[in-house]
């Protein structure tokens, strides 16, 4: 009889040390699931600071090459922009590098913490580009008046172009009596000589655009011989550059839902 009671007492005995691993597994599951989902996080956020970035770097490769103003230009105002650009293009490849280290941080087990807080600086400065974000800093106050009403789409359009091939990291165009609008990487310019159309929304003379960059390099580049101030004086309008140590982009500008593009691998 006492053996077997003892018979039936050892499964409950055993019972505790067959839950243990179990308990253990479950335990290491619950613990390294966290992680997990922390670093997919951070790495859809660095996928997503990359696709932007390169949508950046294809507008800059796009507004670059369409200066037909530089056919005119002499050979000292073509290698400061020659000079400017390749500054750009290496400041974006640093940039791409930084965040691809940060991915490879993220995908091998990293601190999540640090590597959150880089990709969140760099997610600031790129809604700044695409004008979701407010901006302030150096840069260039551009006045354009147009008596004659001769100002086309295509001389604002070459001002954007131009400022942006010169360095400019966000702008906002202002009209006589409107607010001042965004300039974002898919902005277009419409209408006719004296009444235009940024995005959609009428602007009249006199157009006041205000761009951040290096002040002197976006006064350079308007000033370039057959360039904007040549283009807009061509037109029966006149030009004023300001250049300002401080300034402010204070317009957003609101995001469309991409319909075809996505982050590839």
């Amino acid at each position: 009889m006492a053996d077997a009671e003892k018979e039936n007492a050892q499964p409950d005995e055993s019972r505790p040390d067959e839950r243990t691993p179990a308990a253990a597994r479950r335990h290491e599951v619950h613990g390294s699931g966290g992680s997990r989902r922390s670093r997919l996080v951070f790495g859809v956020v660095v996928v997503v600071l990359l696709a932007l970035l390169g949508t950046a770097i294809a507008t800059q490769v796009r507004t670059t090459d369409a200066g037909d103003a530089l056919d005119t230009a002499s050979p000292g105002d073509l290698l400061a922009v020659l000079d400017t650009v390749h500054r750009r293009e290496a400041a974006l490849r640093q940039e791409i590098a930084s965040l691809e280290n940060t991915l490879a941080t993220l995908g091998a087990g990293g601190d999540p913490a640090a590597a959150r807080d880089q990709a969140r600086a760099r997610l600031d400065e790129l809604e700044i580009q695409v004008g979701a974000a407010r901006a302030a800093g150096p840069g260039i106050v551009l006045t354009i008046e147009d008596p004659g009403r001769g100002v086309g789409p295509d001389v604002l359009l070459d001002v954007v172009q131009e400022l942006r091939g010169a360095g400019s990291e966000a702008m906002q165009i202002s009209g006589a009596r409107a607010p001042a609008l965004r300039v974002g990487v898919d902005s277009w310019v419409a209408g006719s000589p004296g009444a235009l159309e940024l995005d959609g929304d009428p602007i009249s003379a006199p157009y006041t655009v205000v761009a951040l960059g290096d002040p002197p390099t976006l006064a350079a580049a308007m000033n370039i011989p057959g360039g904007v101030v040549d283009h807009v004086a061509r037109s029966g309008g006149r030009v004023v550059v300001d250049q300002s140590d401080e300034l402010h982009i204070d317009s957003l500008r609101e995001l469309s839902p991409r319909q075809y593009a996505r982050p590839g691998n």
